[in-house]
């Protein structure tokens, strides 16, 4: 009987594990909205509401904010938010966000990721586009 070559084994390894992958890369991003909500969530209710998220995005902009002006800069927003959602936020228009702009900013992806206007934001909600828009402000 012929032995199988190395070969032969990693394509069938790779065909049992490719099926699994896409699975795995859902629950990875279900467990870290899961986890998110968690942190967020202080009256531990299972959502997030825009007053916990307010909280976690001032919270937030405090860590950021490393040379204590006032204000983040590009760099430190670290990728965050876009030039253009930057200079849409920057309502004095000196190319930065203030804690007020920030705290506006959150505000607009809380209400953009609640599409049933219920106030909440739960683990699904925030696993779509818009969720993780706003989760990357409260991070």
């Amino acid at each position: 009987m012929r032995r199988p070559t190395s070969l032969a084994i990693l394509a069938l390894s790779a065909a049992v594990a490719l099926p699994l992958a896409p699975a795995s890369s859902a629950w990875a991003r279900s467990a870290g909205a899961s986890k998110a909500l968690q942190a967020i969530d202080t009256d531990n209710d299972g959502t997030i509401d825009l007053k916990e998220a307010q909280s976690a995005g001032e919270a937030t902009f405090d860590k950021l904010e490393k040379d204590k002006d006032g204000t983040l800069t590009t760099k430190e927003l670290q990728g965050r938010v876009s030039r253009k959602d930057l200079n849409a936020a920057d309502g004095d228009h000196d190319g930065t966000l203030d804690k007020k702009e920030y705290g506006a900013l959150v505000e607009q992806r809380f209400k953009a990721a609640d599409p049933d206007g219920d106030g909440t934001l739960d683990a699904k909600e925030l696993k779509k586009p818009a969720g993780r828009s706003l989760m990357q402000l409260l991070k």
